[in-house]
């Protein structure tokens, strides 16, 4: 993902936030904002082979900035709402476990609201599993939200 992908990227990830489903955000940052919060190496977009034009993304961010936790990662993956159910997410994730692994994660996190079968079921289908739920974790349109707790070990990295 470069700057170059930024206008996409973002507006990938505003349709996102526009379902309700994808997280308590409900505004996207400008590119600045959100490039700094992501680890340069760890970021990719998913592009049409005709067009060019970006359809998807998955990017990951430190957990902590403790050394104890350099390979544990809490990662983001959209994709583009009229290209869903292609197989673009699996792409995304399945290549970010990989090169996840080859820059030494052996952790990668994230949260789902449990009402996100879609990204519930792709996470599950490529290792991800539920370690916990974090209840009325915040409020998202005056409603109070789960949000489920996944990871993903590597079975490669840290063993």
């Amino acid at each position: 993902m470069r700057e170059a992908d930024a206008a996409q990227a973002l507006a990938i990830y505003q349709a996102g936030l526009d379902t309700g489903q994808a997280s308590f955000e409900t505004t996207a940052p400008d590119w600045e904002r959100f490039t700094a919060g992501k680890l340069p190496h760890l970021r990719y977009v998913a592009a049409d082979t005709q067009t060019g034009e970006v359809v998807g993304w998955v990017a990951a961010s430190p957990v902590s900035a403790r050394p104890v936790y350099a390979g544990v990662v809490e990662h983001s993956i959209y994709v583009h709402p009229g290209c869903q159910a292609h197989g673009i997410g699996r792409a995304l994730l399945a290549a970010f476990i990989t090169a996840s692994e080859d820059a030494g994660v052996w952790t990668i996190q994230t949260g789902i609201f449990g009402e996100n079968a879609a990204s519930l079921s792709l996470h599950q289908a490529l290792g991800f599993r539920v370690v916990g739920t974090r209840e009325r974790m915040g409020r998202h349109h005056g409603t109070w939200r789960d949000v489920l707790l996944m990871e993903r070990r590597s079975a490669v990295v840290g063993t």
